[in-house]
């Protein structure tokens, strides 16, 4: 299972922001088209500037990551570990290796040497550090995707188990050619970025202590992750 902690930066000089993101965040791709369960309690603040949420899907994990990357103005940490059961309603009162890796993480991700205000950390610290290295070069392609190429990519990008939208029709939306598609698409490294994801997924899972790939993760069930709680 998986911990979220999302600290805004620069608050004093821009406010709090807090109430928006939770707000664009309720319309978000990722989380609109995530499969039952696997939100375990939802984004909320925490305290101050900061919100949290914890999942139990790697897949929605990366997809909010890169959302909150793009969204920009946000340090993200992603724990991986156990979360203690019983679940209680609010993730403020939430307690187990995923929050303090969690906590670790976000620390780590407001250092001002990271290009990508993103960290993961969990009870395996080399394959953590693996995850937060894919995940750091989508958030970097992320991050420097021109509007051009998010034009495009926000039309390419279906929700989950959509069909991709045809080039052709994302010419005829934008006014512009397919041959004009295709060059923002490479240029915004879309093809790229779909093909590392599953592996940021992957080894977050690997990182977390699950062993197989199967999206659904034995941390679905917060019971499943903590041996002593199946003892």
């Amino acid at each position: 299972m998986w911990t979220l902690t999302v600290d805004q930066e620069g608050s004093r000089r821009v406010g709090d922001r807090v109430e928006a993101l939770l707000a664009g965040l309720a319309d978000a791709s990722p989380l609109v088209d995530a499969a039952p369960g696997a939100v375990v309690l939802p984004f909320e603040r925490t305290v101050g500037d900061e919100v949290q949420a914890v999942l139990a899907d790697a897949d929605l994990v990366v997809a909010l990551a890169l959302h909150l990357v793009r969204t920009g103005g946000w340090s993200v940490g992603i724990g991986a570990g156990v979360v203690d059961t019983p679940l209680p309603t609010s993730s403020r009162a939430g307690s187990g290796t995923a929050f303090i890796h969690a906590r670790e993480a976000v620390e780590a991700a407001k250092s001002r040497l990271r290009a990508v205000p993103l960290a993961v950390r969990g009870p395996d610290p080399d394959l953590a550090a693996e995850a937060e290295g894919v995940l750091t070069l989508l958030g970097s392609v992320v991050a420097r995707r021109t509007a051009a190429g998010w034009s495009v990519v926000d039309l390419v990008a279906r929700g989950a188990g959509e069909p991709p939208a045809r080039q052709e029709d994302v010419a005829a939306a934008l006014g512009i050619s397919q041959q004009a598609v295709s060059a923002r698409l490479r240029a915004a490294l879309w093809a790229e970025e779909v093909a590392a994801r599953p592996a940021a997924a992957r080894l977050l899972r690997l990182a977390g202590g699950s062993g197989h790939d199967g999206s659904a993760d034995g941390a679905h069930d917060p019971v499943a992750d903590d041996p002593e709680e199946r003892a």
